[in-house]
């Protein structure tokens, strides 16, 4: 069936949008999930249109042939390994930004379109589509896929409080449209928040509705290390609740810290006598559209972490605040360089963070492993670096701290997903009736299980 299929899909889309065989780029083989195995597909497609998506999956569903959506391959949970007897579905040419409505504020945009080409064309218009993920080169339907959130998200949210709604490609051919420019439904089921984060398991998403907000012209950075995490943590709430309304606020442990300056080349002043009292830094971004407004917030945020127990407190300059960002947006990368076995990202209550850690280090000392990290200090979102490799006694850690963010009221996963890595975690410690009901959504969108089969749960 392999050539007809392929014959089949060529017709859809046009043969030069077709590759097999050594035409296949290893890029489309895997993502950035560190445990994944690569996977070379029979195909990779690349359709141009929601008509041809459409076409696509139909054709796969009438001869049952796995399908995996594919963007700009950033994940990190292995949630687009293709199957050997699969297909991908490519949107690379679908990466056109259709409109951008200034009077709504809304950007209706096809999913390989990228984070930072949508910027590119925002900031012009004084407007900016805030969630970021870490990975300007991420696209926005894996964004779609994966509820993608970052360090905006103290602030903004994550990405399903962006998205107004969608058009998708169903397994039947049929393409539904769900949301639009208006800012709240009340009819019917929110088809909407079920596909995003769904991993590519219910629908192709060929079109997002983008709420957009004021991009604000001034901004600040604040920096300051504490002796104790719990020190950092307690101080969360406490800024929170000051009114400044933080637009970063990021806990980073001294071994990552030291890691991701050294990886940008970033000297941040700091005397080293305070470096080697801190065991961890909190990092404020504060945004303004008032130049006034933002240095009488700063001022306040500084003070305030001093009073709350801060070693000393910085106010960077511009350059060292962007580069202080960028080394903290290549924390993945510098866990991978340093030879971590596994990325994971734990949300806990931002109030549970340090019991939580407490944890991890027990565990940690207790599977002979070392764990690293920093994490979304405003929403408890913890990342961190494994080095293990024994697959076996990682895999009893890693299952063992997954448990110990569920019992404090957390999840496995907070902005990565569970692709195909975190997905034996899952189906070992989530509730069986919640994972029961989960496959019946799923059969009920696509009855034959060809969208990203193996990923989220097991196949039935």
């Amino acid at each position: 069936m392999a050539n007809g299929a392929i014959e089949l899909l060529a017709a859809v889309v046009g043969a030069e949008h077709v590759r097999t065989g050594d035409a296949i780029k290893d890029d489309y083989r895997h993502d950035e999930a560190l445990t994944a195995e690569p996977q070379r597909p029979l195909a990779v497609v690349s359709p141009g249109s929601t008509d041809e998506v459409a076409a696509v999956v139909r054709l796969a569903d009438e001869h049952r042939i796995p399908v995996t959506a594919r963007g700009a391959g950033t994940g990190m949970s292995g949630g687009c390994i293709p199957r050997p007897d699969g297909i991908v579905v490519s949107f690379e040419r679908m990466n056109r930004i259709l409109e951008i409505d200034t009077d709504n504020f809304v950007a209706v945009v096809e999913p390989g379109v990228q984070l930072d080409q949508l910027d590119g064309e925002l900031a012009p218009l004084g407007l900016v589509y805030p969630v970021y993920p870490g990975e300007y080169s991420a696209s926005l339907g894996g964004n779609v896929g994966t509820n993608a959130g970052g360090m905006r998200a103290v602030k903004y949210g994550v990405t399903r409080h962006h998205v107004l709604g969608l058009e998708a490609a169903l397994p039947s051919g049929e393409v539904i449209h769900c949301g639009g420019k208006v800012v709240k439904v009340s009819t019917g089921y929110d088809l909407t928040q079920l596909i995003i984060g769904s991993e590519g398991t219910l629908a192709l998403v060929t079109k997002a509705y983008l709420k957009l907000h004021p991009r604000a012209p001034h901004q600040a950075t604040v920096l300051a290390p504490f002796t104790t995490l719990d020190a950092v943590t307690g101080a969360v709430p406490r800024i929170l609740a000051s009114g400044v309304g933080p637009l970063i606020l990021e806990y980073i442990d001294m071994l990552t810290m030291a890691a991701a300056t050294a990886h940008v080349g970033l000297d941040l002043g700091i005397p080293e006598e305070v470096r080697e009292a801190a065991f961890a830094y909190l990092v404020v971004a504060l945004e303004s559209g008032h130049a006034d407004r933002l240095e009488a917030d700063t001022h306040a945020v500084a003070e305030q972490l001093a009073e709350l127990g801060a070693i000393d407190v910085y106010v960077l300059p511009p350059g060292a605040a962007a580069s202080l960002i960028e080394a903290r947006e290549k924390a993945f990368w510098v866990a991978k360089a340093n030879g971590a076995d596994d990325i994971i990202d734990v949300v806990v209550p931002r109030a549970a963070v340090p019991a939580f850690m407490t944890r991890v280090s027990e565990l940690a000392g207790e599977h002979q492993a070392w764990i690293a990290g920093c994490g979304h200090a405003g929403d408890g979102n913890v990342h961190m670096g494994v080095f293990q490799a024994d697959p076996e006694v990682r895999h009893r850690l890693l299952r063992a701290v997954f448990e110990a963010g569920m019992a404090l009221g957390g999840a496995i996963s907070g902005e990565h997903g569970l692709g195909t890595e975190k997905k034996p975690y899952f189906m070992e410690l989530e509730d069986p009736a919640k994972i029961a009901l989960m496959r019946r959504i799923k059969s009920a969108f696509d009855p034959h299980g060809i969208l990203n089969p193996g990923t989220v749960f097991d196949e039935a």
